[in-house]
């Protein structure tokens, strides 16, 4: 008795093809046991080679990706008293094509372990404290410019 007439109580006709299909199904189970059991031993055992051969590339490619990103950090040396810019990364939401995303320059008052840091708005006299990843160097005051006047006068 199928289940589909213990749940219904009919007989459940398929189409000739889905039939067809069954009917191979079932000729090919009712083979020899132990010859369907090694086959699926078998099938199992490729199946953990694949799984294993998969799981060496994954930390392979893990391995490499983190080496990859570990090169492109920066070091940098943070030092109290210098001027930095701050990233806000907040202007995503508010997109501005030209608007720049670092806000500054902060004196940088402490630096805290595990990266954090003290900032001081000079501006305002506030004080807070950010990841030491979200600020940069602040190279404007420091660079000497020369500057020359040029008087145009009429001839």
């Amino acid at each position: 008795m199928s289940p589909y007439r213990l749940v219904y109580g009919k007989a459940c006709h398929l189409p000739i093809e889905i039939e067809h299909k069954t009917f191979w199904a079932v000729k090919k189970l009712n083979f020899d046991l132990k010859q369907a059991g090694s086959a699926r031993l078998l099938q199992l055992n490729e199946l953990e080679e694949h799984r294993m051969f998969s799981y060496e590339n994954s930390k392979l490619y893990k391995e490499k990706t983190k080496a990859w990103h570990d090169k492109q950090i920066q070091k940098r040396e943070l030092i109290p008293g210098q001027k930095v810019l701050l990233f806000n990364s907040r202007l995503k939401l508010f997109p501005g094509k030209l608007k720049s995303r670092w806000s500054g320059p902060f004196k940088l008052i402490k630096v805290h372990p595990y990266g954090v840091v003290d900032l001081l708005d000079e501006r305002t006299g506030r004080e807070f404290k950010v990841n030491g990843q979200r600020v940069k160097q602040y190279w404007g005051e420091s660079v000497a410019r020369m500057k020359i006047t040029t008087t145009l006068t009429d001839p």
